[in-house]
């Protein structure tokens, strides 16, 4: 059958897999680094791709490829196809006092009411990560960039083209022939995922001028071709390839654990949030991507294990031992401030001690739960925005511990499913590579563990509890 390649072109690294189109089976793969920063030069995105191609055996077999790539970052280009400056990552903070301006302009000085149009307009409240801010930044810090930029693109925009054989020099013609997708045009901040269309008076505010973007096209459409004859899919922001890369569909929630936690859901219905706390983003299969983001994850994990000298597997046996709400003992893991709810200079805090319950397998125990009510409040922001929540879909490093995998289906109140690890954002590029082929996107199985909550009936009772003193974290 025919082979189709997903790429992975993440903050960290350049991931490759190459699977069969109709079975979706592994039949080789391939990795390269990227420099640490948040201010990187393409350039060694593509000579990471390079090297991650070369070492999954090369490109000359496959029939079409898809590349996956982080989202938001400013890749500015001159009008002969060369890269004006180094991208600005989506983790590059210099443009907050950026988006904050961007807000109290739209609502002609009311943050309120600037915060509900870019909301009603884009679906997303600026913030430090989109691209529009770092347009602002670049007009007013760097002008004479500003002025020579004659298109802007994504990372996956760029490498998608940069396959196609396009690149440095080539120009204006070729710019005309950038590309992208809804899921990754949606986390720009001038485009709007409900209409499908680019937002040419917010380019104008923030560069000064409306530049070459790349066109939207369709979820299996081709974007073109390599130099060897491959077809070339639209790609995908990281979270839309991941949820395809999982099966996601309506009615699905993907939690992600890593560092930070994402939440994200398909939805046939586009989020409008004022308070900034869900992003409205699009899909790749033509649904939308609404998206809240945790800040203490993982790390929460680590910092309780350290503390009682134990590793990650015997901090999860620990939480397991221990009775469902810890005794009440509860956790507020708000160690690094957080982003749901807005609380940016909140700290953590352990409530409920008493000399009976303050046990090793009590504060592991309230560690996990702590960190799983979190993700639930993310949730939650989702189903206020209309998503219907009929499952949740659990991937990271995080949901691979035992204890999270036991607990979460409780938490959430839902069935939980959880893949086998893999590449997700590979994966899901690689299967959209193959919905290219065909039209439609293939079935592919996808291992894992299944985990039902032991009381459907509602939730548990240290959730409530956990939000109570969470509340109180937000009067502080």
């Amino acid at each position: 059958m025919p082979l189709v390649a997903g790429i992975d072109s993440s903050t960290q690294s350049c991931k490759v897999v190459i699977r069969d189109s109709a079975t979706g089976a592994l039949v080789r793969q391939g990795r390269a680094s990227h420099p640490e920063g948040t201010e990187v030069h393409p350039d060694h995105w593509w000579t990471a791709l390079q090297e991650a191609i070369a070492h999954a055996g090369g490109l000359d077999d496959v029939e079409s490829v898809s590349v996956g790539g982080q989202q938001h970052g400013m890749v500015c280009l001159d009008s002969s196809g060369n890269v004006v400056r180094p991208a600005l990552l989506w983790n590059d903070t210099r443009s907050a006092g950026d988006a904050e301006e961007l807000i109290l302009e739209a609502g002609g000085g009311d943050a309120t009411a600037g915060a509900a149009h870019w909301a009603s307009t884009t679906g997303t409240v600026p913030v430090a990560s989109l691209t529009a801010t770092k347009l602002r930044w670049l007009a007013r810090n760097e002008p004479e960039n500003a002025q020579r930029t004659a298109a802007v693109c994504l990372p996956h925009d760029w490498l998608s083209w940069r396959l196609a054989g396009h690149g440095p020099g080539t120009g204006p013609a070729s710019l005309e022939l950038l590309r992208t997708d809804r899921s990754d045009a949606s986390g720009t901040g001038y485009y709007s995922a409900t209409s499908g269309e680019y937002l040419t008076e917010v380019l104008r505010s923030t560069l000064g001028h409306v530049p070459v973007l790349p066109t939207v096209v369709g979820p299996f459409e081709a974007a073109g071709k390599t130099p060897g004859g491959a077809l070339i899919g639209p790609g995908a922001g990281d979270n839309a390839a991941a949820g395809l890369g999982v099966s996601a569909a309506v009615g699905d929630v993907v939690i992600s654990i890593g560092t930070s936690g994402t939440v994200f859901a398909v939805s046939e219905v586009p989020a409008r949030d004022s308070s900034g706390l869900v992003a409205g983003f699009a899909d790749a299969t033509g649904h939308y991507l609404p998206l809240a983001c945790t800040l203490n994850a993982t790390r929460i994990f680590d910092a309780t294990a350290e503390l009682l000298g134990v590793d990650l597997r015997q901090l999860g046996d620990l939480a397991i031992s221990a009775q469902p709400g810890a005794d009440g003992l509860t956790l507020v893991p708000y160690f690094e401030g957080e982003r749901t709810p807005n609380l940016p200079d909140a700290t953590g805090s352990l409530h409920g001690i008493t000399v009976s319950n303050f046990t090793p397998a009590n504060l592991a125990r309230a560690a996990v739960e702590g960190v799983l009510c979190s993700l639930a409040d993310g949730l939650s922001a989702l189903q206020a925005q209309g998503v219907a929540a009929r499952r949740i879909i659990m991937v990271g490093g995080g949901a691979q511990s035992t204890a999270v995998q036991q607990i979460a289906a409780n938490v959430f109140g839902l069935p939980v499913f959880i893949p086998s690890p893999g590449e997700y954002v590979a994966d899901g590029a690689a299967r959209q590579a193959a919905g290219v082929l065909t039209g439609h996107l293939p079935d592919w199985p996808i291992a894992g563990l299944d985990f039902a909550p032991e009381s459907p009936s509602g939730p548990p009772a240290f959730l409530s509890r956990y939000r109570s003193y969470a509340a109180r974290a937000a009067k502080d």
